[in-house]
């Protein structure tokens, strides 16, 4: 199939894919998408040109294309579910014990002098490595390794109470 026939096919054709794999889906942005993929797996396959059966083709191709996706969001929906923590799982006992462990930990946040709590935070919540805080604090790494360590202790401690 040359560029030339190519094009008069998508010409002629893309729109009735496109919209009947939004018919099926409701998704404007994935029926162009799927319509788009479609042509460009018949591109690849370097077909001889006839219309009609290339035309069943791309309706066939655009179908499986859309199942596909539609199977792959499902297995992806079920894993979410079970990656999701269930509110309900969790006992008022163990709620309030939560509670209680975030707020010891915010207070001895607090009580750690500046110089270690920016180390902690910085390679806790920004998960930044002991030589990238040195770059940015302009420390030697065992300053922060110091600091750092000094940091885990007084945390294991204050929490351990």
């Amino acid at each position: 199939m040359t560029q030339e026939e190519f094009k008069l096919l998508f010409d002629n054709h893309f729109d009735s894919i496109r919209n009947y794999i939004y018919y099926r889906s409701r998704d404007e942005e994935l029926a162009t998408d799927i319509a788009q993929d479609s042509f460009m797996k018949l591109w690849e396959k370097n077909l001889d040109f006839d219309e009609k059966p290339l035309r069943a083709l791309l309706y066939k191709i655009a179908n499986d294309l859309f199942i596909s996706k539609y199977r792959r969001e499902k297995v992806a929906q079920k894993y979410l579910v079970k990656l999701e923590p269930a509110v309900d799982n969790y006992s008022p006992e163990d709620q309030l014990a939560y509670k209680e462990l975030a707020t010891k930990y915010e207070t001895a946040l607090e009580e750690l002098s500046e110089k270690q709590r920016t180390v902690f935070l910085m390679s806790r919540m920004e998960g930044l490595k002991y030589q990238e805080i040195a770059d940015r604090l302009e420390l030697s790494v065992k300053a922060v390794e110091k600091r750092m360590s000094y940091a885990l202790s007084f945390l294991r401690n204050a929490l351990g109470k």
